[in-house]
């Protein structure tokens, strides 16, 4: 945990994380209950339509899986004391990165790298 983030700072940081995960938790259910097609037999357009809207839906949910994960994560870090050190060079992540996202698990410099070889 960076020195300069107080305990206060931690729990508003921790909250506003469980409020996000408890909102995607939600959404994450709504998408898997959401029928694309009412199960009536469809002309071709009607398939490219229902085809589009699950390759939508299966996209976005992949996306809020991954934002859930990184709360998951983050919220981790908190309750372990190393929420703010970035897990490639353990250097503390800036102030004003954690404040934009409050889940990074990694500094500018190393996020840009670790995009830049696809994650790798």
């Amino acid at each position: 945990m960076s020195d300069n983030r107080s305990a206060a700072a931690l729990k508003k940081v921790k909250e506003e994380l469980l409020v996000r995960k408890l909102e995607l938790e939600e959404q994450l259910a709504n998408l898997s209950a959401e029928k694309v097609s009412d199960g009536q037999v469809q002309d071709a357009g009607d398939q490219a339509l229902s085809s589009v809207m699950e390759s939508l839906r299966a996209s976005l949910q992949d996306a809020e899986i991954g934002e859930y994960k990184m709360i998951i994560k983050a919220i981790d870090m908190i309750d372990q004391g190393t929420y703010g050190i970035c897990e490639d060079c353990s250097k503390n992540i800036s102030e004003k990165r954690l404040s934009l996202i409050p889940n990074a698990v990694r500094c500018l410099i190393c996020q840009e790298a670790f995009e830049e070889t696809g994650g790798q």
